[in-house]
């Protein structure tokens, strides 16, 4: 008999770790022992663990003077350029389906983001949901496509609800007219306010994303935008804050001396006028830069990712996870299709997450949904959160960035306003001591 299944057969005496003496004795066959483990966790062996979906759309009409993200700037001489990117990502959907086994994972999750992915026209956007449709195993998930004002036609709205598209997010940055000339974009309140009406009119949940601190920004006119964003009366307000990026306009107009953005202090007085005014007309955060209607309209892409689970990307630039690798395409258009057109994956950088990785992973993202579940981390990585970073957790405790029990920790209104800096202080102490 073969002497692995003979000792898979037998009765093992449990391994006790708790002593441990000098002896010939105790073949070790496994870990942990037999007596911790369950029936109950097969149906979760078996099940297929879901997956979000990103598509990148990069064509623009306009470059913002802030953008760093993958764009080009759309002329009508690249129609046919269009037609043979999404050629590229249809034929991308299938070799990674394919590849790593995705038709028996449910989607939980579509974004379309950009880019302007709501300049494609109907017939190339419907080419990518019907290959998203046969290539995967997308039942009823949220489905997000960005959009903005000034190209957001009743055409366009009427495309995304004939799609099911139940998430809308547009890109708004501010409604006074002013501050967004001097971003390089072309809207005006009026189109922004008509875009709003008819994104809401489609049934989906609409967010609208302002940004705070941009060129010529004021505490007038940033409350008027404040104001005129609760006024609307879409479920979903989200307020990033102005970052400079070495590949925008902005970087070079402040390399340059050429403009100049509201300091620190301003941009904090911003944001905590923007979240008083949120909390008077319930608007509640469910991030640390997003707030919704009571704290409900949750967005799932964000949030999933957030939590470690995996995304695949399609187009160029994409990036996504898989299991412990965090890949992503190349940003070069003609690399992406050629490669594409020649069988192959564009896949251009990747990493491969060690359990260190991991762990600080789970907490510098997972701490932006307010709050972090003690008991996941433990279950997860078998060790106290708390234990381990006793320390720093006092100390943002005693400086009112959270609070933290046995069950979770909490970022407290001054820890939303400073964003990500409780996770980079908790990632700092777990590479301390990892």
């Amino acid at each position: 008999m073969n002497s692995t299944k003979a000792i898979a057969s037998m009765e093992i005496p449990d391994l006790d770790l708790t002593k441990v003496e000098l002896s010939r004795k105790g073949f070790v066959t496994n870990y942990p022992p037999y007596k911790h483990w369950r029936k109950t966790v097969v149906s979760e062996m078996l099940t297929e663990k879901p997956i979000n979906i990103y598509f990148h759309s990069p064509y623009c009409i306009q470059r913002c003077a802030y953008c760093f993200y993958k764009t080009v700037t759309l002329r009508e001489s690249q129609l046919a350029e269009i037609d043979r990117y999404i050629d590229a990502v249809c034929q991308e959907i299938a070799i990674s389906a394919n590849r790593f086994h995705l038709k028996e994972r449910p989607v939980d999750s579509i974004y379309f983001g950009g880019g302007t992915p709501t300049l494609l026209n109907k017939r190339n956007m419907s080419r990518i949901i019907e290959c998203l449709h046969k290539n995967l195993n997308i039942g009823k998930p949220e489905f997000t496509v960005e959009a903005e004002p000034v190209t957001f036609t009743q055409k366009k709205a009427d495309m995304l609800k004939e799609f099911g598209v139940n998430r809308i997010n547009l890109g708004i940055q501010s409604f006074k007219d002013e501050i967004v000339e001097l971003t390089g974009r072309k809207d005006t309140e009026d189109q922004t306010l008509n875009a709003i009406e008819m994104a809401k009119n489609t049934g989906a949940v609409v967010n609208i994303d302002l940004i705070s601190g941009l060129e010529g920004e004021t505490q007038e006119k940033w409350a008027y935008s404040i104001n005129r964003a609760i006024s609307v009366d879409v479920p979903s307000i989200t307020v990033y804050k102005m970052e400079l990026y070495p590949n925008t306009d902005y970087y070079a107009g402040v390399r340059e001396n050429t403009l100049q953005l509201p300091s620190d202090t301003e941009e904090i007085g911003f944001m905590q006028y923007a979240i008083e005014k949120f909390e008077a007309a319930n608007y509640l955060p469910w991030n640390w830069y997003t707030f919704t209607k009571m704290g409900q309209y949750e967005h799932v892409y964000p949030k999933s990712q957030w939590r470690g689970n995996d995304c695949i990307p399609f187009g160029v630039s994409g990036y996504g996870r898989l299991g412990e690798f965090l890949f992503q395409n190349t940003n070069d258009l003609e690399k992406y299709a050629a490669t594409l057109e020649a069988g192959d994956l564009p896949i251009n950088r990747s990493y491969r997450l060690n359990s260190r990785d991991q762990m600080i992973r789970d907490v510098l993202l997972g701490i932006k949904l307010l709050h972090l579940p003690l008991n996941d981390f433990q279950r997860k990585y078998g060790f106290k959160l708390t234990t381990f970073c006793a320390p720093t957790l006092k100390q943002l405790q005693e400086e009112d960035f959270l609070s933290f029990s046995d069950d979770e920790v909490s970022l407290t209104s001054k820890g939303i306003l400073y964003g990500d800096y409780v996770g980079k202080r908790l990632a700092q102490s777990l590479r301390e001591i990892a």
